[in-house]
């Protein structure tokens, strides 16, 4: 009896058992099952089939969920408190693993015993309802930030992939530059030191300057630089030029011709002195150093789009409800996926000039764009065509957003809206990216999302209103 008692004064301490009858929680206490727990033992596994209804009645226990191979944690339950009644009503596999903290003293009571309570006590179905509600806003709202957070990451990754090489690009080209000024500056004294024909000077410096232009302008296709390069690899190396693939390149790059430098270096063919090659290399290094401001100058600039694109995708800077391009946050998302687009996906474009701005939450609407591309994306493995399509009708915008991956099976198309489903396996990921951009068209915006999915076509339309 006093086990019993000890057992009912437990129960008490829950809001809900306060509701049921002293025969009642008798009963309860009769029919729960002990179980104790040291420090660190896992009560329940992520995954496996749910037990009973817990009640901790000395102890902590902390949530925990698997998210890309790390263990999360949620939160914790202190005693006294009772958990497992979500598994037991929707009879689903335990959605997070619970472990012990501390010792922990708890009673289990089977799940058969605990939906004979709910249908028997209207109050006590009340109580644990209401329980149930506060703890999936609780958990849909860490998950959300969960799934931000790992959309944040998704971009962040790809955003340094991508300014990797225009930054390595930049280090290097300032990197070699002070040594090719320094010599630079050796050769123009060297030079300035002879007595030269101002009207052979300028040819040269004429030479240089068409060089640079072709160089800033450059449009030659590799090929054709290619076998530019090998016809002024022959000639300096017929010349008796050391080390002639220094400067072949370079050379190419300007546009150099052989009949230019046969022109130059005439009168200089036969001199022994240092002017013999001088002219070459003042030509080649002068065409060097410019090119490494042009790559430099090529890097900073797609640093400056990369991040310009970010800060428009985030929308900063700006008020929260603006008039957004469409088109332009589109085409920040692309720009962020372009290290995953670049392996093999053919993005097509069928972008409506004429639609106009949509009024909208900037940064939000942009998390639709990134859950439905990255989707797309991971549905055509790598492989595939992206088709992107944009008008307007009436009082509202469409935009169709079509993959040739794989599709989304028939038998789980009526779910994928649905908060917390998920195709992956346990740990890989939240499954909400749906459910969020869900939420974002049709409750923040009073738009509509559609979709239309079969083996190698998966089109989800999205519709947004142009009134407020």
């Amino acid at each position: 009896m006093m086990e019993n008692q000890l057992c009912i004064k437990d129960l008490l301490m829950l809001e809900p058992f306060q509701h049921l009858p002293q025969a009642r929680l008798e009963w309860v206490c009769d029919r729960a099952q002990r179980v104790m727990l040291p420090t660190g033992a896992v009560l329940v596994q992520e995954g496996e089939p749910h037990r009973g209804l817990f009640i901790l009645a000395q102890g902590q226990m902390v949530i925990t969920r698997r998210s890309e191979g790390v263990e999360i944690p949620l939160g914790r339950h202190d005693a006294p408190a009772f958990f497992g009644e979500i598994q037991v009503m929707t009879d689903q596999p335990m959605s997070v693993t619970l472990r012990a903290l501390t010792d922990c003293s708890l009673y289990e009571v089977e799940g058969d015993d605990f939906r004979e309570l709910l249908h028997e006590c209207r109050e006590f179905e009340r109580g644990v309802f209401r329980m149930m509600e506060r703890r999936l806003r609780g958990l849909e709202s860490f998950i959300r930030g969960r799934e931000k957070m790992a959309a944040l990451g998704t971009l962040a990754a790809g955003l340094a992939h991508e300014l990797n090489n225009p930054a390595a690009a930049l280090v290097r080209a300032l990197k070699e530059m002070p040594a090719a000024v320094l010599e630079l500056q050796r050769m123009n004294l060297v030079y300035g030191q002879r007595q030269v024909e101002p009207a052979h000077t300028q040819q040269w410096l004429n030479v240089r300057d068409k060089g640079h232009d072709a160089i800033l302008n450059d449009r030659t296709d590799p090929v054709t630089l290619s076998d530019r390069e090998e016809i002024l690899l022959a000639w300096l190396e017929d010349y008796g030029v050391d080390q002639a693939w220094k400067l072949a390149e370079p050379l190419a790059a300007g546009g150099i011709e052989t009949s230019t430098l046969e022109q130059l270096m005439e009168r200089w063919r036969e001199d022994p002195t240092e002017l013999r090659e001088m002219g070459l290399h003042w030509l080649a290094l002068s065409l060097d150093v410019m090119s490494m401001i042009q790559h430099g100058l090529r890097g900073a600039e797609r640093i400056s789009e990369l991040v310009q694109a970010m800060k428009s995708y985030s929308y900063l800077d700006q008020g929260i409800r603006q008039e957004v391009d469409v088109h332009q946050g589109l085409e920040d998302t692309l720009r962020l996926f372009a290290h995953k687009l670049k392996q093999g996906i053919q993005v097509h474009r069928r972008y409506d000039p004429q639609i106009p701005r949509v009024p909208a939450y900037g940064s939000e609407l942009n998390q639709v764009w990134t859950n439905l591309i990255d989707n797309a994306i991971d549905a055509m493995n790598g492989h595939g065509v992206l088709e992107i399509m944009t008008h307007s009708k009436g009082n509202t915008v469409r935009i169709d957003i079509i993959d040739s991956g794989s599709g989304i099976p028939s038998e789980i198309q009526s779910r994928i809206f649905e908060p917390f489903f998920t195709t992956k396996q346990v740990g890989q990921g939240s499954g909400l990216g749906l459910e969020t951009v869900r939420r974002i068209v049709e409750n923040r915006h009073q738009g509509t999302i559609l979709f239309d999915s079969k083996p190698g076509r998966t089109c989800f339309i999205i519709c947004l209103p142009l009134g407020r």
